[in-house]
């Protein structure tokens, strides 16, 4: 833990924040993700604001507390952290340099969200490209993968099953 001799500027928390990565996709940060939708600084308190990417996601109280553990390990000792789901979080969010960080963990990256926000389990979307030989030619395997918010795709090039990180 720092000591801190003077409060933290909103610079230095999306720094720290930008360092905390996602759980379940450890190639990219909350930042990256796009789900650090509001930060404020009051003094010595900050309040980060979070869209989670699913209201259901496991993963929520892991980002809750790595936010809260990286800003107390840098001296940020009053934090509060607010879920907000409105407006619903998109895979528009993610920015270029994530989507090519995804692609080089081997997910592809999601395309763009479905005009409205809908989505539905019978969606029709472009198939997406294979993330480690670049190939169109993949088949949906299944519409969940290792995780709710990816589904499961087999590269017909290659042969490599890979995660697509679906459009929302």
């Amino acid at each position: 833990m720092v000591a801190r001799s003077a409060p933290p500027t909103h610079d230095e928390v999306m720094r720290i924040l930008g360092e905390v990565m996602d759980p379940e996709v450890p190639v990219i940060s909350v930042v990256e993700l796009g789900i650090v939708r509001e930060v404020v600084v009051d003094g010595a308190r900050v309040t980060v604001t979070v869209t989670p990417t699913y209201s259901g996601c496991p993963a929520l109280q892991v980002i809750e507390d790595d936010i809260r553990s990286a800003l107390v390990a840098h001296g940020i000792d009053e934090v509060k952290i607010e879920m907000v789901y409105a407006p619903a979080w998109t895979t528009d969010w993610i920015g270029p340099e994530a989507r090519e960080k995804l692609r080089e963990f081997g997910i592809a990256p999601p395309g763009p969200a479905e005009a409205g926000g809908l989505i539905t389990l019978t969606r029709r979307r472009a198939a997406p490209k294979c993330p480690r030989c670049g190939s169109a030619n993949t088949e949906l395997k299944s519409e969940f993968g290792s995780t709710a918010c990816k589904a499961l795709h087999v590269c017909r090039g290659c042969g490599e099953p890979f995660d697509e990180f679906k459009a929302i």
